[in-house]
């Protein structure tokens, strides 16, 4: 690796850049976790569209959504301009999915039937599979192209997490408020809807400005055997060259687990709130406990980075986050549940700050293995595996949800349903923390990484020793 002229990519980055760097996952949650908590019910409670269906749409477009990674991954590699390789793509693209997030949450009344699928279809790929995985994927790649200082990933990781958390409080705390205030105490008024994701979507655009303003790109990629030339990788050859990678394999496969997980948790949140528990409003102090948790201890977690490596962190977040799903199935007093959303938002909070500083660590790692290097494919594979995971995740929500009988249409749902929604926020997410444990058991770059950095920086890769 090497820097671009008068920067050093082994740089130690002011507090104002790692700050905007987090406020762009901030930015992102405001779409992504709205259609995590809040998409499937926006479909089947105001639009009108059965669970299954909508849960068939997003599964199958998630699916879909992957491959568009994979190509956004490439156009990454093959960029070149003044603001860097994944930076200009943040600027490009944030009013283009601003604008679709809005059009995704105000499904017209008129459209019925095979029309209203259609629509859905259009605007949820408009939004998931084009913009915004033309932000997302450039995003987790600068992580990688900011710097190579272990520790400054790890910071970067963790403050990208943290206010990701912070998106996450914000959705979970003021999209039924606002949607209620909007629609005239209407919480399922498509008017209260559209407003709500108009405010949001202009927040979002402007924290993706602030951060394309303050972030630069300081480590340009080596490509070739150590002639200060760039080869040109092809599609193909990229792709081979991750899969050699077993610990980027590791990673994607521990990602993909959480992302399924995250999926069938926090969209089956609201379900058994009003369901299980009798009361929707449960949702807010449930979930803000889980995010309150994760963000003071993200806060705590640099300094524990100094001492306990970046995967022991990982494995103990994981570890924790099972234990808490676990016995989130013991009672469904409310005060009990905030104390396990507590316990497991600890485990986020851990698992969350280190997760994307391995994974660049890991695409570092095949750069020295293979002798080239691909930051963009390596996040925009990752980027895919996660998608899919979330798409599954969403996908297995709903036939769940339709094995078990749920309806929208009844007030008071059988016991089928409701056992249902229990596997969907407590079981499932139990089992996939326990794969995402096992991955993390075999991944044990840490021992080799400083060695790695030093070989790259000289320009030596893996075949050259």
């Amino acid at each position: 690796m090497r820097a671009e002229t008068n920067m050093e990519p082994n740089a130690r980055l002011s507090f104002i850049e790692r700050l905007g760097y987090g406020l762009g996952d901030y930015a992102g949650n405001l779409v992504y976790s709205a259609i995590s908590a809040f998409l499937l019910i926006y479909y089947t409670n105001v639009a009108g569209v059965s669970a299954v269906a909508a849960a068939a749409i997003i599964g199958v477009s998630k699916i879909v959504d992957g491959f568009t990674d994979l190509s956004m991954g490439y156009i990454i590699d093959h960029t070149h301009s003044k603001w860097g390789k994944a930076r200009p793509w943040i600027a490009r693209l944030c009013v283009p999915l601003a604008v679709c997030t809005v059009l995704m949450f105000s499904v017209p009344s008129a459209l019925v039937g095979k029309a209203q699928l259609a629509y859905i279809f259009l605007t949820y790929n408009l939004v998931s599979s084009i913009f915004y995985t033309g932000i997302n994927v450039p995003y987790a790649t600068m992580n990688g192209l900011m710097t190579t200082n272990k520790y400054e990933r790890g910071l970067l990781g963790n403050f990208r997490m943290l206010l990701a958390t912070a998106g996450t409080m914000t959705i979970n705390t003021v999209v039924l408020k606002m949607t209620a205030g909007f629609g005239g105490g209407d919480v399922y008024s498509q008017k209260g809807w559209t407003l709500t994701f108009v405010v949001l979507m202009i927040v979002f655009v402007i924290l993706n400005m602030f951060m394309f303003l303050v972030c630069k790109e300081r480590v340009v990629e080596n490509q070739g055997s150590g002639k200060g030339q760039e080869q040109k990788i092809s599609f193909l050859k990229g792709v081979a060259g991750l899969f050699r990678n077993k610990y980027w394999v590791l990673l994607v496969i521990c990602l993909f687990s959480m992302y399924f997980m995250m999926s069938t948790f926090f969209g089956s949140a609201v379900y058994f709130a009003q369901y299980n528990l009798g009361n929707a409003a449960s949702f807010t102090p449930i979930s803000n406990f889980l995010s309150m948790s994760q963000i003071i201890t993200m806060v705590i977690t640099p300094f524990i980075m100094k001492k306990v490596s970046k995967r022991n962190l990982f494995l103990c977040g994981m570890l924790i986050s099972m234990i808490g799903f676990c016995l989130t199935g013991i009672s469904t007093n409310l005060t009990f549940l905030c104390a396990m959303s507590v316990i497991k938002g600890i485990g986020f909070g851990c698992s969350g700050a280190t997760m994307f500083g391995l994974l660049q660590d890991a695409i570092t790692y095949g750069e020295w293995q293979n002798g080239y290097g691909t930051a963009g494919m390596g996040n925009a594979a990752s980027s895919f595996c996660m998608k899919v995971g979330s798409g599954v995740g969403t996908a297995a929500l709903g036939a769940v949800l339709g094995l078990g009988g749920f309806s929208v249409d009844r007030a008071v749902q059988s016991q089928e349903a409701l056992q249902a929604i229990s596997w969907s926020f407590i079981w499932i997410p139990a089992i996939t923390m326990l794969v995402a444990l096992v991955c993390l058991a075999f991944f044990d770059l840490d021992k080799y990484y400083d060695a790695i950095v030093a070989d790259l920086a000289e320009g030596r890769h893996k075949g050259d020793i």
